[in-house]
């Protein structure tokens, strides 16, 4: 494979711009087809903007927060699945930049150059709560290791190069083992089907003694020892992907109401777009929009700043002002999504249109963690002065 390497900031904007509109197009088909989107995120590979967070001297781009951040928010304003796919793929490379040996770290940077994609293998079903994982990495003489265990909730395994297992070592420490798509023993079966988020493909890995070398596992644990971003970048794109998914919502139900909705009688004659109700239902919408768009650009700079001069403090305040970010996209993505079947009337319920795909993948996506949580911490942080905890979901 090999891949386009973006050079700065402003070309993967519009390079990411650009998809985005390429994307737009078949978003809705592809949802109600449930068609996986393997050509569009081979697009997104050969495009470099896989790679943008390589670090310079690896010949990356090495882009800022900000700027990953409106990638992911262009992205989602045009497919809110197909942003998904890619966010588990920047949290594992960031786990590679800070983990990493420099042997690893030239090796993965050189793969992600070439355009290979990271997936994900997390979450578990059937444990306590979404920190007990139980699988093991199981040592070998040769200082190579066994996988065995079941993984859920895997976006982005089905398509990837190589798949990110977090596991437990024998002491209970964390690591991420970095497996490849078509190693012995390893399965992903395509059983998603959930309600939205339809070709994320977020089913499940099998590993069935799956052999890992040694100098393929990473100390994840490390991560959260010491201040640290892991959370707040992996929570920042959530944010982006809700925040893209408000604005497609948005400019969906002001093109269904500009050029098919009828005015309600009342409003008098003329056509829909100047029933004042309705102007005032699409300022409130907008404003929501607005604010999270706004609390996303605040959080990036944030987070930016923190990895200028990384301190506790630092990361707290970008653990908190991410944490506002999300609760603020979230909510817009679900209620904008909503609204617009308020704005655009009863035809756009039709389900032929499609137009359900932005809710639904609001909905599903915003479920993710819970953003009550999120609200508790930044009440303490600011009654307090109580940092967030480093537990990799702040």
């Amino acid at each position: 494979m090999t891949a386009h390497v973006i050079a700065d900031q402003a070309e993967a904007l519009a390079v990411a711009a650009a998809l985005a509109d390429e994307f737009r197009a078949g978003a809705a088909a592809r949802d109600a087809e449930r068609r996986l989107p393997r050509a569009e995120l081979d697009r997104l590979s050969a495009s470099g903007l896989l790679a943008v967070t390589v670090p310079a001297e690896h010949g990356g781009a090495d882009v800022g927060a900000g700027t990953l951040a409106e990638i992911f928010r262009l992205l989602g304003s045009a497919d809110g699945s197909l942003a998904q796919i890619p966010q588990s793929h920047f949290v594992h490379v960031n786990v590679i930049r800070r983990q990493g040996t420099d042997e690893q770290r030239k090796f993965f940077f050189a793969e992600l150059l070439a355009g290979r994609r990271l997936g994900n293998a997390q979450s578990e079903a059937g444990t306590r709560h979404v920190q007990d994982i139980r699988t093991r990495l199981a040592p070998r003489a040769d200082g190579s290791y066994l996988l065995p265990g079941v993984k859920h909730y895997s976006t982005g395994a089905l398509f990837a190069d190589w798949i990110p297992v977090l596991a437990r070592a024998e002491d209970d420490k964390l690591h991420v083992a970095y497996v490849p798509r078509d190693a012995p023993g390893l399965t992903v079966v395509d059983d998603w089907d959930g309600m939205g988020q339809r070709t994320t493909a977020s089913g499940t890995v099998r590993l069935d003694g799956v052999p890992v070398p040694g100098d393929r596992v990473l100390p994840h644990h490390l991560t959260f020892e010491g201040p640290q971003l892991h959370g707040a970048v992996a929570q920042l794109l959530h944010a982006a992907i809700d925040t893209g998914i408000a604005g497609g919502a948005l400019a969906e139900a002001a093109r269904f109401v500009r050029t098919t909705s009828r005015p309600w009688f009342e409003a008098g004659d003329g056509s829909a777009t100047d029933d004042p109700l309705l102007v005032q239902r699409f300022g409130e919408l907008a404003l929501e929009l607005r604010s999270a768009e706004a609390l996303l650009r605040e959080a990036a700079r944030a987070v930016d700043a923190a990895r200028a001069r990384l301190t506790d403090d630092s990361a707290a305040e970008a653990s908190i002002a991410v944490a506002a970010a999300k609760v603020r996209a979230a909510r817009a993505a679900v209620e904008v999504a909503s609204a617009l079947f308020e704005v655009a009337g009863t035809r756009a319920a039709l389900d032929s249109l499609n137009l359900h795909r932005h809710w639904r993948d609001a909905r599903t996506h915003t479920l993710h963690d819970p953003v009550r949580w999120k609200i508790q911490h930044i009440g303490r942080y600011v009654l307090t002065g109580t940092r967030p905890p480093r537990h990799g979901l702040l």
